[in-house]
């Protein structure tokens, strides 16, 4: 049995990513911590919590975000948004969060990821979810 989320957030999408943190060491174990993207962090949490689901999904998963970045100046509505940040670096902070809200258990259940880029003159982020149960 499939179980499907899908909901858009009217936003200004965040430019900074996962990539930005830096990193220590303390007591030989890794510490992160952010440079400069915390309010990037906490404005993508304020918003998915508005959508997370009632209990963690279980099943396998295949994610699709769309990230519509707004129009500036040459560009046009749906052209593709080749700056930065890179796709993958957009979707690993987005992960973090989402597991962190209760979204699913692990991201490691995601056996596909979809990411595209945008140029949009109704900037945001599309999200689909959908589980296949085993």
């Amino acid at each position: 049995m499939k179980q499907m989320i899908e909901f858009f957030m009217n936003m200004i999408p965040p430019t900074s990513t996962q990539q930005e943190r830096g990193c220590t060491i303390i007591n030989g174990k890794r510490k992160y911590y952010d440079r400069g993207n915390s309010d990037a962090h906490q404005k993508l949490k304020a918003y998915l919590s508005q959508h997370r689901p009632g209990a963690p999904l279980t099943g396998a998963l295949q994610v699709v975000t769309k990230w519509c970045f707004p129009i500036k100046a040459k560009h046009h509505d749906g052209e593709p948004y080749t700056n930065k940040p890179d796709a993958d670096n957009l979707c690993k902070a987005f992960y973090d969060i989402m597991t962190e809200l209760g979204y699913w258990k692990d991201d490691k259940q995601i056996y596909s990821s979809i990411t595209e880029k945008f140029w949009a003159q109704r900037p945001g982020i599309y999200v689909k979810i959908e589980e296949v149960k085993p």
